[in-house]
């Protein structure tokens, strides 16, 4: 017994005794510090460092073991350093457990692994390998380092199969080759490193640095400097400038070819968007081909604004931006033109493009609307011919056809394309005919001088030996614009004088900004209107309707300069004009009004009223020696409104002064030596608005009251023709003088009535206005054709009821006082029927007020979208003669306007004798635009 005791005793001394201790089996050799051995023999720990060395060529260095001998399983800990003399493998770890029986090694923490065969690295949390098989399986955060391949790994968990020289890599795989500079990531990714080939798997992006390629997809197989193919959706970038999207993609890298055969999408970065069933593509040359193509430029852009472009096949050089393609059809973005409702297009056998020059072989042009029957108008050219360069479209040996007939043949011609706005080239030919004039044509020419400059050269042949030219220069500045419209007319014959006259015309204008920086506008305008004839501009209106400085009357000429100032608190204008009355003699024809000059300040508001002044003055001859010069100020002070709210009157007091300085020259009105003279104007108004309101119905009823009072008298006027209407009855200065005030005292009254129906979509009202003067005394400086100089004035009416927004009808007129007889009528009538619109007008004047007799139609008829009548004609019923009537006919569709007009006058104005003209015009949009005046 005591025996026994001793040597256990011995033994656990022995256990406890810290030094190198040696104890091996068959599967393993301990070379530990310290060794424990427990349950029988069946558990050994080895503690303060070793080194376990195996029958199979592994050692494993430790802090720490633990070994199963029943369940043959090696356990380490600390610092472990695994060493695989066979496979020449290198394992790091912080724990490893090593099953003999299997003869895998699974380790965790913080892991490195080397491959010394292959100089590999691999770095991971986890780590398994398998030493029969030759394999290992890493796992959280593995970064494998190849540093003969120069390829590094990292994914969350890869199995190596060191044999086959093959990485199986799976979750957010990332593999960068340095020497190829070549970046893939995926879900899932297998390596096969002999083979330098990756099999790739969801999610997947392949970067080529050197290239600029970038690959996404969802299967990839890529063999390292020979090729790579996809399956699935590819989405490719190249070069930083395209992006592809297609299924099934294959790529070269010995040819530097991608492909796919399977339908196709690529983005460029010009906005271009190109589909295709099947392309080719090379990567150096940028060089694409592919069949059953279309184009879309602006491809973000709503579709209004997108150019498209439908090629059968076709090769596209991106570099050199080059194109050689088959049957093609582009479609112009609908506002190409500026009209929305187009659908510009253009059809040919094939097209190309090099150096900014793109041709259309056998092409068709329209910019017509889609139907299902041939467009209005269409070009067919054996080329049709786009340079970018000279911002021109020429065509070659084109044929004009409208509605499918052959109508014009043109060898060459060009228009500007539709980014010019200004461009040289002929503009639209317009054919006339007239009785005095005969058949005419006329052919402007457009010329762009420079930036900012061009001019319009404008020749008309007539068929009377006449010839016309015609020309405009234009130039507009930053702060200025420049207008020259001039010509000379050879040929004409005067049916007076019936001898050949040379006649010309010249109309200037000059417009400029002076930008003076006190004032909120100051502008200088100059302009000239010279004619040498005196009935040039009526026999040649047609001639110059186009001209955009025409002067505004056939029968008085006005040249002159005027400066416009502008400030916050008063505006000021000056200048000096020339008028000339072409139907004077010439040695009363002119009136020179130099220099005049006008001043108004802006209203200053008090707590009493407001008040504000005005000054005026000019120089005026006329009649060769009538000379008048004034200088005229007015201040006007208006009470506020006094308003009495029990009884809804509302009153108001207005003073006004007048001071005029004056000289003046055989003028009647005017004394020789200087004069200054005051004059007053008191007014006194009142008026009662009565408002009922209704279910369906507003009514308003005004009566109205103006009391004036003028101590001093007033030039004579009594000659002028002023007239007196419900408008203007109770404006102060209602007769229109500036030079006095309406002498005497007076009262004006009237009533203003206003039925309006709330209920009717068409604002259907009625309103009805009356008003007279009535005066202590006869005036007889007041004009007399206004009626408002006696005692009772006429009585003044106006009439305007809207039955419906068809049917309106205005009625103005002026009655005796005694209800006896009306002096003056005038009836307006606008009836609106669908498409049929006519408007009357009946002037009739009688007694003092006139002579006069009119009755005057228009008319116009839409017989549907595209075809329409317009009609006009004026009577004269006191010598029972129509004066003209103008006839139109046009038919108008989006890209066509055709029409016919025919003027017949019965009047006679000197050499201008009653005539008949007939006009035909007709214009393709774009190619050619002119729109049919109406009057």
């Amino acid at each position: 017994m005591k025996n026994k005791r001793l040597l256990y005793f011995v033994i656990f001394f022995l256990i406890l005794i810290k030094s190198n201790i040696s104890y091996s089996n068959e599967n393993f050799k301990f070379n530990v510090s310290e060794i424990e051995i427990t349950q029988n023999g069946n558990l050994f720990k080895g503690y303060d460092g070793g080194e376990v060395l195996t029958n199979n060529g592994i050692s494993i260095k430790a802090e720490k073991f633990e070994y199963n001998k029943v369940a043959n399983i090696l356990y380490a800990a600390g610092n472990i350093k695994i060493e695989d003399t066979k496979n020449n493998l290198v394992i790091y770890a912080d724990n490893i457990l090593y099953s003999k029986n299997q003869e895998t090694i699974s380790a965790d923490g913080k892991i490195l692994a080397i491959d010394r065969n292959n100089n590999v690295k691999v770095k991971s949390k986890k780590f398994s390998y398998f030493k029969t098989k030759n394999k290992f399986t890493a796992k959280q955060n593995v970064d494998i380092e190849d540093n003969i391949k120069k390829i590094n790994l990292k994914a969350e968990e890869v199995t190596y199969f060191r044999d086959q020289e093959k990485f199986t890599a799976k979750q957010n795989v990332d593999i960068e080759d340095n020497i190829k500079k070549i970046n893939l990531k995926a879900e899932e990714v297998t390596y096969f490193r002999d083979q330098e080939k990756f099999t790739a798997k969801q999610n997947i992006e392949l970067n080529d640095y050197r290239r600029d390629i970038n690959i996404n997809s969802d299967n990839i197989v890529y063999i390292k400097g020979v090729k790579f193919y996809t399956k699935g959706k590819t989405i490719s970038n190249f070069q930083s400038k395209y992006k592809f999207e297609t299924n099934d993609a294959y790529f070269s890298e010995k040819e530097m070819k991608f492909t796919s055969s399977q339908k196709t999408k690529i983005f460029d970065d010009n906005n271009t968007l190109y589909e295709l069933d099947n392309f080719e593509y090379l990567l150096d040359k940028e060089f694409l081909k592919g069949n059953n193509i279309y184009v879309m430029e602006n491809y973000n852009l709503p579709d209004r604004e997108k150019n498209r472009y439908f090629f059968a096949n076709g090769f596209f050089d991106f570099k050199n931006k080059q194109f050689i393609t088959g049957d093609t059809k582009i479609i112009l973005k609908s506002n190409t033109f500026d009209r929305i409702d187009n659908d510009p297009r253009l059809y040919g056998i094939s097209s190309s493009q090099k150096n900014n020059i793109t041709k259309v072989n056998k092409a068709v042009f329209t910019s017509c609307k889609k139907n299902d029957n041939c467009p209005p108008w269409r070009l067919e050219s054996s080329e049709i011919k786009h340079d970018k360069n000279k911002k021109q479209i020429l065509y070659k040996d084109t044929v004009l056809k409208v509605y499918d007939l052959p109508i014009f043949y043109f060898p060459k011609f060009f228009h500007p394309d539709p980014t010019v706005k200004r461009q040289s080239g002929f503009l639209t030919p317009r054919l006339n005919n007239s009785n005095v004039l005969g058949s005419s044509l006329k052919i402007p020419y457009f010329q762009v001088i420079s930036e900012n400059k061009d001019f319009t050269f404008t020749p008309s042949v007539f068929s009377k030996n006449i010839i016309m030219i015609q020309n405009e220069f234009r130039q507009a500045n930053k702060n200025s614009n420049f207008i020259a419209d001039f010509g000379i007319t050879n040929g004409y014959k005067s049916s007076i004088a019936n001898k050949k006259k040379n006649i010309n015309h010249i109309f200037l204008e000059y417009k400029k900004n002076l930008d003076f920086q006190n004032f909120l506008k100051s502008d200088l305008d100059l302009f000239i209107e010279k004619t040498n004839k005196d009935t040039y501009l009526k026999i040649f209106s047609d001639n110059l309707q186009e001209s955009k400085i025409k002067p505004n009357s056939f029968d008085v000429l006005q040249s002159g300069f005027n400066v416009v100032l502008e400030h916050e608190k008063y505006s000021l204008s000056s200048g000096a004009d020339i008028y000339e009355d072409l139907k004077k003699p010439l040695s009363d024809r002119y009136q020179y009004v130099l220099p005049y000059y006008k001043f108004s300040s802006s209203p200053i508001l008090t707590k009493y009223g407001s008040y504000d002044f005005k000054s005026s003055g000019n120089n005026i001859l006329d009649n060769t020696n009538n000379l008048k010069t004034r200088v005229i100020n007015d201040i006007g002070f208006s009470v506020n409104d006094n308003i009495f709210e029990n009884l809804g009157i509302k009153n108001n007091i207005n003073f006004y002064f007048k001071n005029l300085n004056s000289v003046g020259k055989n003028v009647s009105n005017y004394k020789s030596s200087p004069q200054i003279e005051f004059q007053s104007l008191t007014e006194f108004k009142s008026e009662l608005p009565l408002i009922r309101k209704n279910k369906n119905i507003d009514e308003t009823l005004i009566p109205r009251l103006s009391l004036r009072v003028n101590p001093s008298d007033m030039k004579d006027y009594s000659s002028s023709e002023r007239r007196i209407n419900t408008d203007n009855i109770f404006n102060i200065n209602r007769l229109g003088i500036d030079d006095s005030f309406e002498s005497g005292n007076s009262i004006t009254v009237g009533v203003d009535y206003l039925k309006k129906d709330n209920k009717t979509n068409d604002d259907k009202s009625l309103e009805i206005k009356l008003a007279s003067v009535f005066r202590d005394d006869k005036e007889n400086n007041i004009p007399e054709l206004s009626s408002i100089n006696n005692k009772s004035s006429n009585i003044f009416g106006s009439l305007e009821y809207k039955y419906s927004k068809n049917i309106i009808l205005d009625y103005e007129f002026a009655m005796d006082n005694k209800v006896e007889e009306f002096k003056y009528n005038s009836i307006g009538l606008d009836l609106s029927l669908n498409n049929f619109i006519t408007e009357f007008n009946f002037i009739e004047e009688n007694s003092i007020i006139g002579d006069t007799n009119i009755i005057e139609n228009k008319t116009s008829y839409n017989f549907n979208k595209e075809n329409s009548l317009f009609f006009k004609t004026r009577r004269n019923r006191e010598i029972n003669l129509t004066e003209y009537y103008n006839l139109v006919y046009e038919y108008k569709n989006d890209c066509l306007t055709a029409g016919i007009k025919f003027n017949k006058t019965y009047y006679n104005d000197r050499d201008l004798k009653p005539s008949e003209n007939l006009m035909f015009t007709i214009s393709f949009y774009p190619i050619t635009t002119f729109e049919q005046s109406l009057d």
